[in-house]
């Protein structure tokens, strides 16, 4: 799905039509939890908190990996990053919203960390962005 996305997404138009409905959809009450490569800079510039969670290739690559395999699709760890490589080069490199972190995003690096680190860290960024507002 992420691997379409990427490159339906470089598509000014498709871009452009699915970039109102976003933004209505995040300011409905009581707000929404959005996840995308230019949540932060582009659909919801003027968000409350955002995040930037990371980690390196090889590690989503890991995860990305296990993932399938608990699916029963089993899948090669090469092909696997491959595909993760190919994916952040084609998001960086577009011209229309490429992937960044916002300037004003807490970034999270998760490679080193546990699901609960990663959770418990989300929830500290957004607690202490909630407060400076």
């Amino acid at each position: 799905m992420g691997s379409a996305a990427s490159k339906v997404a470089v598509i000014p138009g498709v871009r452009r039509a699915l970039l109102q409905f976003q933004r209505d959809f995040a300011s409905t009450p009581p707000g929404a939890v959005l996840d995308g490569r230019d949540i932060g800079t582009v659909v919801c510039p003027d968000a409350d908190a955002k995040l930037f969670v990371t980690a390196s290739p090889e590690v989503r690559a890991r995860r990305r990996q296990l993932e399938l395999e608990g699916l029963g699709r089993a899948s090669a760890y090469e092909a696997v990053l491959k595909d993760i490589l190919a994916r952040d080069e084609r998001d960086s490199r577009r011209l229309d919203a490429p992937l960044r972190a916002a300037p004003n995003a807490a970034v999270i690096d998760t490679s080193d960390m546990g699901i609960e680190a990663a959770l418990d860290a989300a929830i500290a960024a957004v607690e202490t962005a909630l407060k400076a507002t």
